[in-house]
């Protein structure tokens, strides 16, 4: 008997189970579309005609998560678009590259200090580097900080961050999933990913009148299709020159953000992103059997660690040379600490390039602990500048004693 449709049916009840209790809680969903994934899967039991093992509807699941990477990506590109990205020149290079710089460095202690493999080490570099844009603008919404004078200053930085991760998946890919096997011949890959995604947003840019004149279709129907056959040519193309299928959809997002259509495109989107999104980090969890996470502890809890350090520093820094206050300033570094859809999709390409098995572990528990403990630091920072001024004035008081 074919179950593919029932099983399906079956995942996206959990799925939607999930959100209900996630949205009760007012939590971020991210985290718990991943852990009930790992709580069902091949080592999950059977039921009667409803089996959690998911084997007749694994392989189909799998690709609606990868359109849901690029549904993820592309929306997020409709966001930003390029004219955005231009003239928030300063706060993005202000904020980002201290913040980039200090997690990937990061990334790097900890792959020294693990004695991991160049391409294993250079993943969980990119893991450790790639803010959650997902939660970060969720916690914004709820806690209704947008409009504080750090929220410039925090998109300014997540979106160098996205640039630069944009820009290390083409590079990890080249290293990782080419075939390429000596320095010259992953730097020729690279490059030439890098020199497509540049040409590309180039002429997209300069295209766009054209664009708009070939978007002005009054069927929804034909609108649709017509994005959606933009959005799969442009990542499957990208592809085929060792560029992330999201990174194509990122770019033709930032291309079409240009776009005056860009209203009508983002409501049309905007449920396909929703739903296949939230498969694709339930089939994250799928992969993840719960069993080998054990082995990753020790290298996570060191990793949460210097993540939390690093984005401290990065956000006082960034924080004092826009000129905000140190209560702004740490609002900065705590509001980016979550990890979600990037640190996955890094993980993933280790995955795909047959790299250690460990980093898949090390993904789900550092994306795990993180998108919790984020939100949390975010909600919390106010309190912790009270302790942290209280604590300082009992020291001057002690020093002025």
């Amino acid at each position: 008997m074919d179950m593919l449709i029932f099983e399906v049916g079956v995942a996206v009840a959990l799925i939607t189970l999930t959100g209900l209790i996630s949205a009760r809680l007012r939590f971020s969903v991210i985290p718990f579309y991943i852990l009930v994934g790992m709580a069902v899967g091949p080592h999950a039991p059977q039921f009667g005609i409803v089996d959690l093992r998911f084997i007749e509807s694994s392989s189909f699941i799998e690709f609606m998560g990868r359109l849901g990477i690029l549904f993820l990506l592309f929306y997020l590109g409709l966001e930003f678009s390029v004219s955005r990205l231009l003239k928030s020149g300063k706060a993005i290079l202000t904020g980002g590259i201290f913040y980039v710089g200090l997690n990937f460095v990061s990334g790097l202690l900890l792959g020294w200090f693990m004695n991991l493999p160049l391409q294993e080490t250079m993943v969980v570099c990119g893991i450790m580097t790639s803010s959650s844009t997902a939660i970060v603008a969720k916690v914004l919404v709820d806690l209704k900080r947008t409009a504080n004078p750090e929220t410039e200053i925090i998109m300014g930085m997540i979106m160098f961050d996205d640039l630069f991760i944009a820009i290390h998946i083409s590079i990890l890919t080249g290293l990782v999933l080419s075939g390429a096997t000596s320095l010259g011949s992953v730097l020729l890959v690279s490059l030439s990913a890098l020199l497509f995604i540049v040409l590309f947003l180039i002429i997209g840019r300069k295209s766009i009148k054209y664009i708009d004149k070939a978007l002005n279709i009054k069927s929804s129907e034909l609108f649709l299709l017509t994005i959606m056959t933009l959005l799969f040519l442009v990542a499957g193309f990208s592809e085929t020159l060792h560029v992330a299928e999201a990174i194509g959809a990122l770019m033709i997002g930032l291309v079409l953000g240009e776009s005056r259509h860009v209203s009508r495109i983002e409501q049309q989107i905007m449920p396909f992103k929703d739903f296949f999104g939230a498969l694709f980090f339930f089939s994250f969890g799928l992969t993840i059997d719960p069993s080998s996470l054990g082995g990753a502890v020790g290298m996570t809890l060191i990793a949460v660690v210097l993540t939390i350090v690093s984005n401290f520093g990065a956000g006082m820094i960034a924080g004092k040379m826009a000129g905000v206050s140190t209560k702004a300033s740490l609002n900065v570094g705590f509001t980016l600490v979550s990890r979600g859809e990037f640190s996955i999709i890094m993980a993933n390409i280790g995955k795909a390039g047959g790299l250690m098995a460990s980093i898949q572990s090390f993904a789900v528990l550092y994306v795990l602990i993180l998108a919790v403990l984020g939100p949390i630091l975010t909600k919390e920072s106010p309190k912790l500048y009270a302790r942290y001024e209280r604590m300082r004035n009992r020291t001057k008081q002690k020093e002025a004693g």
